[in-house]
């Protein structure tokens, strides 16, 4: 494992690296008593990134400058590929530990050619954008104004999602609460026709799908094999119908779960039926829930298997080919210092891992451990241009970029 590292982290990185180790000794040992995986490296180096340290925990991948090459963004900076030296974005502010930011997604919101930043928040109930300045802006560093683009009237958000939930070409913004009693919503975005290069070119319409369950945790993806995405939550999944925004929505709490966002829909063993991974966001457990087949109800069955306890709070996944093998890896780690520490496994170390998977068993492949952790997103794409897919992850151990390298 190569580590360029900065000065101003170098220390820090130092000093975790004994612990790091071992704990690495401990999740070897615990992986082999229970759980579907065992642990063995993928053919992969990876170069470690250092690029800031704050308690920003959102992240994306995208062509900000429009070089045609791919750049990160995470909170209050932008990070520009191939040096990745930050440079201003917003102004967001600390919150109880946390920056006051559940996320950052990119969309041309004004339709002017240029990726715009779109951000909700924990507490606050207005759902922004970020115009980005275009090519002087960039380049003198100025800060990107911020639009507010609409008033949701819903504060505890826990994390969000753009999704395309009606199939129209155009995603959407949903929203997942730590409340139960709030409800589950969809802000649908619709084109206005807007083409000033200045004004947002979509508006926002409230949809709420349902009251009867919400909950840490959400995901969106066809679950029962209907062709409509549908909505996941912890409390349980909203089933799409076939009228999207005209019918209710059927609720089924097959499951009540602190669930990861996302909770991954995917048909993992290629039988035809999706299945859900879902990691428990403050306490320990990474799982697959194999679906078994529907109910009378509609409702799901399916056979909960443990992957992966070694570590607490796998917050956020992903999944992305980093092998090349044309099979995705599931990517997640440890959301470090979640609820400030005070969740089962809160003070343990960071980490980071990939998880192969093939004919019922999982592979793990450690990323990193000791330094890097994760926030609410794992963001991936090719950021130098190699023709592998690389990783960039922020949170309260720091924001960085992983790069793939060859073996």
């Amino acid at each position: 494992m190569i580590h360029r590292v900065s000065t101003s982290i170098a220390n820090w990185l130092r000093i975790a690296s004994l612990a790091g180790a071992t704990l690495a000794c401990i999740h070897a040992t615990a992986l082999a008593e229970d759980s579907l995986c065992t642990e063995k490296s993928l053919p992969i180096r990876w170069q470690i990134e250092p690029l800031a340290l704050d308690a920003n925990e959102g992240c994306a991948i995208g062509d900000m400058d429009g070089n045609g090459t791919l750049d990160i963004v995470a909170g209050r900076s932008w990070y520009a590929s191939p040096n990745f030296t930050p440079r201003p974005l917003r102004i967001i502010e600390d919150w109880n530990g946390y920056v006051q930011s559940n996320g950052d997604f990119l969309l041309d919101v004004n339709r002017d050619g240029r990726l715009d930043v779109v951000a909700g928040s924990f507490i606050p109930t207005e759902l922004a954008w970020y115009e980005n300045p275009g090519p002087e802006g960039l380049r003198l560093g100025h800060t990107w104004t911020k639009h507010v683009w609409g008033d949701t009237q819903a504060s505890e958000n826990e994390a969000h999602l753009m999704v395309d939930v009606d199939r129209d070409g155009i995603l959407d913004w949903v929203v997942n609460s730590w409340n139960a009693k709030n409800p589950m919503t969809v802000w649908r975005l619709v084109d206005n026709g807007n083409r000033d290069g200045k004004a947002a070119s979509y508006s926002l319409e409230k949809h709420v799908i349902g009251k009867a369950g919400n909950q840490h945790g959400m995901g969106v993806g066809d679950i029962n094999g209907d062709g409509r995405p549908d909505v996941l939550c912890g409390h349980g999944w909203y089933e799409q119908p076939e009228k999207c925004w005209e019918t209710d929505w059927t609720f089924h709490a097959n499951w009540n779960i602190q669930g990861s966002i996302p909770m991954l829909v995917v048909d993992l063993d290629r039988d035809g039926k999706n299945d859900v991974i879902v990691g428990q966001g403050h306490n320990y457990g990474l799982y697959w829930w194999r679906q078994t087949g529907i109910a009378p109800d509609g409702s799901i069955q399916y056979e909960e298997k443990v992957i992966d306890k070694s570590f607490s709070q796998p917050h956020a996944l992903a999944m992305a080919d980093l092998d090349g093998d044309g099979r995705d890896e599931l990517i997640t780690g440890k959301r470090y210092y979640a609820h400030n520490g005070g969740d089962p496994g809160g003070q343990d170390m960071p980490e980071i891992h990939a998880y192969s998977y093939v004919e019922g068993k999982f592979t793990k492949s450690p990323i990193e451990r000791g330094h890097v952790g994760i926030g609410l997103q794992i963001a991936t794409g090719d950021l130098d241009g190699d023709g592998r897919i690389d990783i960039a992850v922020a949170g309260k151990s720091g924001t960085y970029a992983l790069l793939n390298r060859a073996p």
